[in-house]
């Protein structure tokens, strides 16, 4: 797994939101981009992050980011997501991995004992050229905003 790091360039992509709207990085060009990515939809770590991340959008916004959610899941699972908790910001359904490749969080885990792959809990914060600034290895969950407001 070759994670992208501060000072990459970040790789244009275009996949589908929830929607079947299609997204790409240089949407954002100009902007400043919050991308995480969650291993599931509607699990709850993933919840509890997106919902942290929904309630101080407000506060997010005002510092200047966007925000683009990433996962495996399918449209129609990433659309239920979005509309269970109303998130404000678009959910990537990312299943034949594109995102997730050029980021490089896709890789072996482990838990409770057991090895599989699977996507790795990141969150990238990129500039206005399309460079990644920061990246957040260690997510909380709950209290996520607060990770990416403290830069």
């Amino acid at each position: 797994m070759k994670t992208l790091q501060a000072g990459d360039t970040v790789p244009n992509f275009t996949v589908n939101d929830e929607a079947g709207n299609k997204i790409s990085l240089s949407d954002y060009k100009g902007k400043k981009l919050v991308v995480f990515f969650y291993p599931k939809a509607n699990t709850p770590g993933c919840t509890a992050e997106a919902c942290n991340l929904r309630d101080n959008y407000k506060e997010l916004q005002d510092a200047g980011y966007s925000l683009v959610g990433v996962s495996a899941d399918s449209e129609k699972k990433q659309s239920n997501f979005k509309n269970k908790f109303n998130f404000p910001f678009p959910l990537l359904a990312d299943e034949d991995k594109k995102v997730i490749n050029a980021f490089g969080v896709w890789g072996l885990k482990k838990f409770m004992g057991k090895e599989y792959d699977g996507i790795h809990r990141k969150t990238f914060l990129v500039d206005e050229q399309g460079k990644v600034e920061r990246v957040i290895d260690k997510v909380k969950t709950k209290d996520h905003a607060a990770q990416i407001l403290e830069a």
